[in-house]
Formats: C-alpha cells, structure tokens, sequence
C-alpha cells in the first residue's frame, strides 16, 4: 500500500494537533472496529472557525486525513467547511489507497460533528443545517 508524499508529510508533521481550550464546537467520530477515532475541536467567532485542532487514534492515514481537514476549514465560514467533503481531503491529500478511504470519511464526519456542537451550544437545532450524523462508519466494514 503505497501513501503520497502529501499523505506522509501530514502524518509525520500533522498540523494543528491537541486540544483547543477555548473551542465552542467539539465533535467525536470513530469506530472502534477499525480502531479509528477522532475528535476535532473548532474556535468559531462571526461565523468563521477562527482556529481548529484535532486529536486522533488511529493509523497514519487517519492521523493526515485530519491534519489536512484542519488545515481546509481553518479560516473558511461554518458554511464552507459543512461543504467541504471526503472526496475533497483525499483530493488534497493527492489520493488514498481504497483501503482507507474510510479515514477521509471520518474526517468529514468530524467536521459535522463539531459543528452540530457548535450550534447546540447556540440553542440552535443542527440536523436541518448539518444533516443526520452517521454514528457508524460502514465503510469500516469491508
């Protein structure tokens, strides 16, 4: 299984890794079948996710596919980073083996989760602005 430089780089030099103690948006995504998890903290202020970390369990691939996440929403509206998907992680990341696609997944399933957070602490319902979280990831299962 062969990984990109791009895929390398952000697992040997992940960016934006660690807790965020002053985040208003925590999301948890993960499937302890295949041992990945994790957690993405996002800093939003005016509608802007200000600053973004993440923490992850896992294999290289979920490890970069976080880091490179963070790194595409940083700076970008709340908006901007819900449209942002798996297909376009892997893109930046100058692709993935089909065998861990599924870290790309949980990397935008992060995203979302954070951001439903965000907005639950806001008093505001999520699931018509975000969607249904997936609370399983199934690709896992192949």
């Amino acid at each position: 299984m062969a990984y990109s430089e791009k895929v390398m780089d952000h697992f040997a030099n992940p960016r934006n890794v660690g807790e965020l103690a002053d985040a208003n948006g925590i999301g948890e995504v993960g499937n302890p079948k295949c041992g990945d998890i994790m957690k993405m903290y996002i800093k939003v202020e005016n509608g802007v996710i200000e600053d973004v970390s993440f923490k992850t369990f896992g294999c290289g691939a979920a490890i970069a596919t976080s880091s490179m996440a963070t790194e595409l929403i940083k700076g970008k509206t709340v908006d901007e980073a819900l449209k942002l998907t798996n297909k376009a992680v892997m893109e930046a990341l100058d692709g993935l083996p089909p065998v861990k696609v599924h870290c790309s997944v949980l990397a935008e399933q992060a995203i979302k989760s954070a951001v439903s957070d965000y907005y639950r602490r806001q008093g505001i319902d999520p699931t018509p602005i975000v969607g249904e979280l997936e609370e399983d990831c199934h690709a896992c299962e192949i």
